[in-house]
């Protein structure tokens, strides 16, 4: 397997570029990420809204965003009606299709020692 080539920015970030089986297997290219941000950026309450929906909320929200900038009153809220829950999103809405599947990996200084965690 060929090392994939580093070019430098003009900030001095590395960048590396995307193998086409990556690129393939992504969820969102070049076009979408550009999409997503001008929409981001014009209508940030509907695009947030959109992509709240992708997790599960024990409370819906109906505030996407509370924000003030004024001086000394700078206030910042998302979703701050509603009830989510981090541990959930990420593990138990996964268990029923997933549970079996190892989630952690270990693997001693031998070898010959390893555990799969579900």
């Amino acid at each position: 397997m060929s090392r994939p080539q580093l070019s430098e920015t003009s900030h001095h970030e590395k960048v590396y570029p995307v193998s086409p089986e990556w690129a393939r297997r992504s969820w969102v290219d070049e076009s979408k990420y550009k999409a997503w941000y001008e929409k981001a950026v014009a209508e940030p309450a509907a695009f947030w809204s959109e992509h709240a929906g992708r997790i599960d909320w024990f409370k819906p929200f109906t505030k996407v965003k509370n924000t003030s900038f004024g001086p000394g009153e700078v206030c910042i809220r998302w979703f701050e009606d509603g009830v989510t829950n981090v541990a959930y999103n990420c593990i138990d809405r996964h268990l029923d299709a997933r549970g079996d599947q190892a989630a952690i990996i270990w693997e001693g200084d031998d070898p010959s020692e390893s555990k799969k965690m579900t």
